[in-house]
């Protein structure tokens, strides 16, 4: 008798939970609507996809169809790791990478400190809007542009080293440039952008602060260094996270675009390398190009997991 009154007024406790939730929702109904198409973006684009992710398990045959297609277990995976090109494409991939990182992390943070201490504001939005305008270049303009600069006739570049006595350069031809190229050009495309969190983290600040360092005669150094970059130090670890988690998605479209057989010992990643083998192939392999894709991605997630626990044993601000 008992145990039936518990299960009657937990039935009940559920019903009431559930008409509670019903009447929130119908109040702030427009809330759950602007919700709507975002998440069925992330359902129809991240989440459905997932089901063709058995293709790098399979020999797959377009005729066939995923189903019909032979199970194959992990053999696209060991083909890629005894490939000859595993080696390069992967350091090639990483060491890209981790210099982005340390070449692009802290400058929209410099910039950003910088910034919110400049008290001309018509100086101050110029140099926001000139730092922010490359943002919007899109890829493609952006090597057009990269080209023309560094074109070893008639580009800026190679003009002024002339200028000097000095020899033109093969800049996109010589495959030890071709990292910094990609890295530098990205810097000065995105750090106005990048930069613009950090600001809106520093106005967050309190102004009291300021004005009691202010106070006892801190120098803007140390108002920067005791002040601001603890105020944006989870802002910064949280992004720093999520980069990491980024590691080995570079990003295709520059680096193929950047291209030639004159820096391609260090020019190809994972991804321009997947281009490559899943369709730009006289002999397409789609099983192999998703293999290669998904084991990216796996070492992906294992990154951002890792950075995500040890930024939280350090007690910083983390993703969850």
């Amino acid at each position: 008798m008992e145990i039936a009154n518990v299960k009657e007024k937990a039935v009940v406790r559920t019903s009431s939970k559930a008409s509670r939730l019903g009447r929130d929702m119908l109040r702030v109904w427009q809330l759950y609507v602007l919700m709507a198409l975002p998440f069925a973006y992330i359902v129809i684009f991240k989440y459905v996809p997932i089901y063709g992710a058995q293709i790098a398990f399979r020999n797959f045959s377009a005729s066939k169809g995923i189903w019909g297609s032979t199970w194959v277990g992990f053999a696209n995976f060991i083909r890629f790791f005894e490939s000859y090109e595993f080696w390069n494409i992967m350091w090639n991939t990483i060491a890209l990478s981790l210099y982005q990182l340390i070449a692009g992390f802290p400058f929209p943070i410099l910039l950003a400190l910088s910034l919110n201490y400049v008290a001309h504001q018509k100086f101050k939005k110029t140099v926001q809007m000139v730092t922010y305008a490359p943002h919007f270049i899109s890829v493609v303009v952006m090597v057009g542009i990269i080209f023309q600069v560094l074109d070893p006739r008639i580009g800026i570049i190679n003009v002024i080293l002339k200028w000097f006595g000095f020899d033109a350069v093969n800049w996109l031809g010589d495959a030890g440039y071709f990292r910094s190229i990609y890295v530098w050009s990205g810097v000065w495309q995105n750090v106005g952008f990048s930069c613009i969190i950090y600001l809106a983290a520093l106005a967050g600040i309190d102004p009291s602060l300021h004005e009691a360092a202010v106070v006892d005669g801190a120098s803007k150094l140390r108002r920067m260094w005791h002040i601001d970059l603890p105020g944006i130090l989870p802002i910064a670890v949280i992004l720093l996270i999520l980069e990491v988690g980024r590691m080995l998605e570079i990003g295709f479209e520059k680096s193929f675009l950047m291209q030639n057989p004159l820096n391609l010992t260090t020019s190809e990643i994972v991804d321009t390398y997947v281009y490559k083998v899943g369709l730009a192939s006289n002999i397409v392999n789609f099983s192999y190009s998703s293999a290669i894709g998904l084991f990216k991605n796996a070492i992906n997630l294992i990154l951002l997991i890792a950075v995500n626990r040890f930024a939280k044993k350090l007690g910083q601000s983390s993703l969850w």
